[in-house]
């Protein structure tokens, strides 16, 4: 006998079975009858929760983003210097990526760079992590400048996250964390105002 599930346990069931499924096929090469299946419901029961694929799939990347964000935020809030906030940043993104690689696949995957409303959604969480990073960069530089590196921190995380995800060997994301953020930290530091 299976058991009811009141309505935001079925949600949060459909969207933890979901990331599985459209981390493995994509938006495109994925039907709500595949999810339906994989989640062990009737089609009608994902379409009372979601008014469609699309909103599915949105609500999907808005939670995983979130839950990523969630981490680092928290993760850096316990630091106490930029040395270990930057450290600590990294441990807690390189960890949710060895955690989460459905996750990750799903945001940073090329299905989701490829259409608009889902871009817009991964380019937010990205500005997030950004605005996140930017009060880590200890030196003395105008607020563009720091975005900007801020975003290339960013940035060296997805990429190194890409490489091990592709790879799909199991990590130490602590040792990743450390090996970036100490490279991270190095150029932070030989970091110039601008003139």
């Amino acid at each position: 006998m299976s058991v009811r599930l009141n309505a935001a346990a079925r949600r949060g069931q459909i969207l933890e079975v979901a990331l599985e499924v459209f981390a493995r096929a994509g938006f495109n090469g994925t039907s709500m009858n595949e999810v339906a299946d994989a989640v062990g419901v009737t089609k009608p029961v994902l379409y009372q929760h979601f008014d469609s694929k699309r909103d599915l799939y949105q609500a999907l990347t808005d939670d995983v983003g979130e839950r990523l964000l969630a981490r680092i935020s928290k993760a850096a809030a316990e630091a106490d210097s930029g040395k270990n906030r930057t450290e600590l940043a990294y441990q807690a993104y390189f960890r949710w990526v060895a955690d989460n690689p459905d996750g990750f696949r799903l945001l940073f995957g090329s299905g989701s760079r490829r259409d608009d409303e889902f871009n817009n959604t991964v380019r937010r969480i990205t500005e997030e992590a950004a605005n996140a990073v930017a009060p880590m960069i200890d030196v003395d530089i105008d607020t563009k400048h720091r975005r900007t590196l801020a975003q290339a921190l960013v940035g060296m995380a997805e990429g190194a996250s890409r490489h091990l995800v592709e790879i799909g060997e199991e990590f130490d994301p602590d040792d990743v964390a450390r090996e970036i953020s100490v490279l991270a930290w190095a150029g932070l530091r030989a970091v110039q105002p601008h003139d």
